[in-house]
């Protein structure tokens, strides 16, 4: 099985939204790729408490059964649709994967 751990920092205002806003956004376009993107076996996206300013604001959790299947959830079309708009979101993206 692999993790695939992802979490941004987003731009204060983008999108005529505030970064709370879209980081609501996120989350709902990320959970809706469950169940039309059959390689995810689990996915969970938290955002941000608006207590904790310095943190980051969004992050996901995923698992994929192998990095093969990691990557054809990275290039679904459904994927890479919702990635365009975190990218205009986002000021900074880590991640890490790995075996569990």
């Amino acid at each position: 099985m692999i993790k695939h751990i992802v979490m941004w920092k987003l731009k204060e205002n983008d999108k005529d939204n505030d970064k709370f806003e879209n980081a609501k956004l996120i989350k709902n376009k990320l959970e809706s790729l469950n169940g039309v993107i059959p390689e995810i076996k689990y996915i969970e996206v938290g955002v941000n408490s608006e207590k904790f300013e310095n943190n980051y604001d969004v992050v996901l959790i995923s698992e994929f059964d192998s990095f093969e299947d990691l990557d054809v959830y990275q290039k679904h079309p459904k994927h890479v649709k919702v990635g365009e708009f975190v990218k205009s979101v986002a000021e900074i993206r880590t991640a890490v994967d790995y075996e569990f």
